[in-house]
């Protein structure tokens, strides 16, 4: 019992998914994260048998990691969709396959456009739009077929977002709870769902980075400015 939705618009990503774990008819716990970061803009929502997912997704986070600390870039979405893809593929023919359903979303830096794959645990991938996994893509998919929009601003996802949400709590019997995240040239931002405006939030942090940044700045350009001429005497 999994849900999970991603969603991108004019210049973000965002990835949604529940947080409950659990076998058959019985849920374990009703706050697990399976919204993994990999990079300062690139995450995955997976889902699956719980064992192989977490075993999955550190596997993939640390390859990440290494990528960067070996490259001294991060790695960008589509190059990390298609390793992703690959290991999964040959996963699946080895003797101890994955079983594990991913949407890998990131923001490519490098010409600032955002990516969302659609990807499966027979190693398929697809690069979407919006995209979902679970018993949630039964009803979220024709939500998002009639509300996403191209270039959709932040607002507008989110608002697209939180209709497949109440879609599903309509719709099917299992409850679920979710987190979200947002992706974008800023790098990995928490939404909270629960807020009226979570943009906003955002906006206000973002704001008060620069303003920080900016003020850690002034000094150190006042240091660096050349010292005032003095006057000869006469």
């Amino acid at each position: 019992m999994e849900c999970s939705f991603g969603i991108t618009g004019k210049d973000y990503v965002i990835l949604a998914s529940d947080m409950s774990a659990g076998r058959s008819i019985l849920q374990f716990k009703s706050d697990e994260n399976k919204i993994k970061a990999l990079g300062p803009h690139l995450a995955m929502a997976y889902g699956g048998e719980p064992g192989d997912t977490n075993n999955f997704a550190d596997y993939v986070e640390r390859n990440v990691r290494l990528y960067h600390i070996r490259h001294h870039h991060a790695l960008l979405p589509a190059a990390a969709s298609s390793w992703i893809r690959r290991s999964l593929a040959d996963s699946l023919r080895s003797r101890r396959p994955y079983s594990v359903n991913l949407l890998l979303a990131g923001f490519d830096t490098t010409d600032d456009t955002s990516h969302l794959y659609w990807i499966d645990y027979l190693g398929t991938k697809a690069t979407v739009p919006y995209a979902a996994h679970g018993f949630g893509q039964l009803v979220a998919l024709s939500t998002m077929d009639k509300y996403w929009v191209e270039g959709a601003d932040k607002r507008a996802g989110v608002d697209t977002v939180r209709k497949c949400i109440d879609e599903v709590a309509k719709r099917l019997t299992v409850k679920f709870s979710f987190n979200a995240i947002l992706i974008d040239k800023d790098g990995i931002h928490n939404l909270d769902l629960s807020s009226e405006d979570p943009i906003a939030a955002i906006e206000a942090a973002a704001a008060a980075k620069a303003e920080a940044a900016a003020a850690a700045a002034a000094p150190a350009a006042a240091a660096d400015a050349p010292a005032p001429a003095v006057a000869a005497a006469a």
